[in-house]
């Protein structure tokens, strides 16, 4: 969802039709309210986008496609054992601090230990360029106003910090090291931010299939915490009002079994307000990445 703020957003068409499902689904006003603030909207900006919804609703019947899920239903997950909440993975004793069953959300503690923090952000520091995000309707890469960080890949299993982190993740989600992506470092300044969005590939975009060709869909995301920004920074899920505040060393691992909003997985980098929040993101796909 991408939406105006007091930081220059604009009501788009994908805004738009996020905001008229809600509406058709019988989502209240002050819920579709709360979420719009929580993801950084003045109240004045969310209403006006609702109204304007609302009277775009009244229009037309807003109808959400039935998109297929994942081959067999089966996403990266982690396992969430009653016994315990603490699990040595790869050397690393990793807990789990809070989880959602929609969205399926878990928030980590000790994934990364902070030598490792500092490993990533001195290798990729020299490598830092502005993040560019997939343009779908092409299938290529693009600027987006709505992403004013910079960032850098790392090829997978590109340096042995790189393999280490690598095999830890794919341990924990219980998923193929060779199904990810390379891992992205992001690094965003005072007043940088990424506006709320999907991780998914949109099956309706044309440049969709040319995506999907390297390794099928995106079906989960872990994003990592370098640092720890002064003030703000925070991941938003907007449709979930839930909120993850940096933390070194601590990560938020989230899936979805189909690319649709029905995931609830709508999130965002809210802006950071002081000092800077360096992350490292990791996506995973269906199938081998290649």
């Amino acid at each position: 969802m991408n939406g105006p703020s007091a930081m220059g957003q604009t009501i788009t068409a994908q805004l738009r039709l996020w905001l008229q499902q809600q509406i058709g689904a019988g989502v209240d006003h002050k819920t579709m309210l709360d979420a719009l603030v929580q993801a950084g909207w003045t109240p004045e900006l969310a209403e006006r986008a609702i109204r304007g919804a609302r009277d775009e609703h009244g229009a037309r019947v807003v109808v959400v496609p039935q998109v297929p899920a994942a081959p067999g239903g089966v996403v990266p997950a982690i396992h969430l054992g009653a016994a315990s909440r603490e699990t040595l993975v790869e050397g690393q004793s990793v807990r789990v601090v809070a989880s959602l069953n929609l969205p399926r959300v878990v928030v980590l503690a000790g994934l990364l230990s902070d030598e490792e923090c500092d490993a990533l952000i001195a290798a990729a520091r020299p490598r830092l360029a502005r993040s560019l995000t997939v343009q779908t309707r092409t299938g290529g890469e693009e600027l987006n106003p709505d992403r004013t960080s910079d960032g850098m890949f790392f090829n997978r299993g590109e340096t042995e910090l790189v393999r280490r982190i690598e095999a830890r993740i794919a341990a924990l989600v219980h998923w193929p090291v060779e199904n990810g992506e390379g891992m992205q470092v992001l690094h965003y300044r005072a007043g940088a931010e990424y506006k709320p969005h999907y991780d998914y590939f949109d099956p309706a975009e044309p440049g969709t299939p040319t995506i999907l060709r390297r390794g099928g869909q995106r079906v989960g995301t872990l994003v990592m915490y370098l640092n720890n920004p002064t003030r703000g920074g925070s991941t938003v899920f907007p449709d979930a009002g839930f909120e993850v505040m940096p933390q070194r060393g601590h990560a938020v691992f989230f899936s979805y079994e189909r690319p649709s909003p029905a995931t609830r997985t709508l999130h965002g980098g809210a802006p950071v307000i002081e000092g800077e929040k360096w992350i490292a993101t990791k996506w995973l796909r269906e199938r081998e990445f290649t």
